[in-house]
């Protein structure tokens, strides 16, 4: 049996998706935000020693980082493969590129803007580049999304079950308003049975549909 260590609120719940589609008899191993700090329990240390979340164990493995989770279960359970482009096509590259981008240029500004929020008028020198930063990237997923419906070409990929997070993130803090193409992915993402039955499953998670 697959186990997912799985925390409310967070990215884990991509991996929880990406095995709905996948079709793929999993186990949830759930952990709750502390309510005061948001942080993560000190318990998940002794699943991995970042102590975050995803984290799955599976045939005596275990796998951390949502982009390293995403690439083993499509490795070991993606046998058509029907998630991963063709290798050789600017698709594939897209795909590659866009599983990177989601944790490293498109996550970034966005946590930026969410720690220095903490810190009121001390952080009012540097909001102007990070305001920028997150218009660039905004801006380029909606480049991306009009030249295609998926972040890796015509059918749903692999990058996309990493790339939705950043996207809901903007959304919830109201970052989104003009950006017609990364609302309507949104929405698509949002409409797929696998997508539903992951968040019945997952449970809290304040970036996805409401009601």
């Amino acid at each position: 049996m697959l186990t997912v260590h799985h925390l409310n609120n967070s990215r884990s719940q991509r991996i929880l998706w990406l095995l709905e589609e996948l079709g793929v008899d999993y186990d949830i191993r759930a952990y709750q935000r502390d309510p005061e700090s948001r942080r993560a329990p000190a318990v998940l240390k002794t699943v991995h020693p970042l102590g975050k979340s995803p984290v799955i164990e599976h045939d005596g493995l275990v796998v951390a980082e949502t982009g390293a989770i995403i690439v083993y279960l499509l490795d070991t359970f993606d046998a058509d493969p029907a998630l991963r482009p063709e290798r050789g096509t600017q698709d594939f590259i897209d795909y590659v590129h866009f599983l990177h981008f989601a944790e490293g240029s498109a996550m970034l500004p966005l946590l930026l803007a969410l720690y220095t929020g903490f810190l009121g008028e001390a952080a009012k020198p540097i909001q102007p580049l990070i305001t920028n930063e997150i218009r660039s990237v905004l801006d380029y997923c909606e480049y991306s999304l009009i030249r295609s419906a998926w972040f890796a070409g015509g059918r749903l990929s692999g990058a996309d079950f990493n790339m939705i997070f950043p996207l809901e993130a903007a959304r919830a803090r109201g970052l989104l308003k003009g950006y017609d193409a990364c609302n309507a992915y949104i929405d698509r993402v949002w409409a797929r049975p696998a997508y539903r039955r992951a968040l019945e499953r997952g449970g809290d998670y304040d970036y996805g549909p409401k009601g």
